[in-house]
């Protein structure tokens, strides 16, 4: 594996991503924690789940994302009568060859947009598993790999449920986050007015980021350090959610894992070379609520998963801060010990 310099990396990272950032913050007004999350999640090598009510701009975000960075993009509209061959591929047989040539599908790109998401059919909907979880498709016995980076952005509506499929458990478990949008403040709604009420924003936006930038700046989150207090404080987040009385099915451990990786983005974000708690505590929402199934009871009772998992928070103890660490990757520079301080949440 290449090994990238420290300091530079984390340099090179933090100045990539404000541009991105600023980029999308163009077209996404008042949602910085959104966008941040979103970003999180691309340099944490995951796919995110945008759920939430029509018009509050899902789709902008996630094309504001995709072309603010100068890679492939494809954009898939899930329809019921949409097949599985039409994400992955399909094999079709050349006369003048006299053999069968493989034809792409929608998921050979590098941002994957899949709009309304739960419009296809769980068949359809299967079709991602595996390019989602081993970034690769296999078509009749042939393995294909996808390219780097690779993220699928998904979009959905958890009001509107006619002639849906909701998202089996299965797949809901390879979003790394979920993130709603929520509706703009005033200002926010004025501005926005300006600025789109004459031509879309979308249409000047240009990339302000190369897809190799993007590889190696995951490559320098991979080597932010994780103390063993806060991998175990992971760990004993995701396990509380398995006993919880008010929960039916908890996280897995894919769900530890990222959200592990989620916090050593977040963390490389923040320009440090080493994850806290604190980053732990600010994804366990994101990364953990929607993969949660509530009990019968809890639902009579409206208790949400978000509503269990900031409970996890506030009961499991935060590890106690050692006087001092070793620094980013284990290179031995020291860094300052990890504070305590209260949940938080993007």
């Amino acid at each position: 594996m290449t090994t990238y310099d420290d300091r530079a990396s984390l340099t090179d990272l933090t100045a990539t991503v404000e541009r991105v950032r600023g980029s999308v913050e163009g077209v996404i007004e008042g949602k910085p924690e959104v966008v941040r999350l979103a970003l999180t999640v691309l340099l944490a090598e995951g796919h995110l789940l945008i759920e939430d009510v029509p018009g509050v701009g899902k789709t902008m975000l996630a094309k504001a994302l995709a072309r603010s960075i100068d890679c492939s993009v494809r954009r898939i509209q899930f329809t019921p009568d949409l097949l599985p061959s039409d994400i992955t591929g399909v094999s079709i047989w050349d006369q003048q060859r006299r053999d069968f040539e493989f034809k792409p599908g929608a998921i050979f790109a590098q941002i994957v947009i899949g709009d309304e998401i739960n419009r296809a059919s769980p068949k359809t909907q299967s079709a991602l598993l595996e390019s989602m979880e081993e970034r690769q498709v296999t078509i009749d016995g042939q393995t294909y790999e996808l390219p780097s980076p690779f993220m699928v952005v998904a979009t959905q509506n958890p009001v509107e449920m006619e002639g849906t499929y909701p998202l089996p458990e299965a797949q809901r478990d390879r979003f790394m986050a979920r993130v709603s949008v929520g509706y703009p403040s005033v200002e926010a709604e004025l501005q926005m007015l300006d600025i789109h009420g004459g031509v879309s924003p979308l249409e000047h936006l240009q990339p302000v980021a190369h897809a190799h930038e993007i590889v190696k700046l995951i490559e320098a989150v991979r080597g932010v350090h994780v103390a063993e207090p806060v991998r175990r404080y992971a760990v004993e987040l995701v396990a509380a959610t398995r006993t919880h009385p008010d929960l039916r099915l908890g996280a897995s451990p894919r769900a530890t894992l990222h959200l592990l990786r989620a916090a050593k983005a977040s963390a490389a974000l923040a320009g440090r070379e080493y994850a806290l708690p604190d980053d732990v505590q600010a994804l366990a929402v994101a990364v953990l609520a929607h993969r949660l199934l509530p009990t019968a009871q809890a639902q009579l009772n409206r208790r949400t998963s978000e509503q269990v998992v900031q409970e996890i928070l506030q009961h499991t103890p935060v590890p106690a801060a050692p006087g001092r660490q070793n620094g980013f990757g284990g290179l031995g520079r020291t860094v300052p010990a990890y504070p305590q301080q209260p949940p938080r949440s993007l």
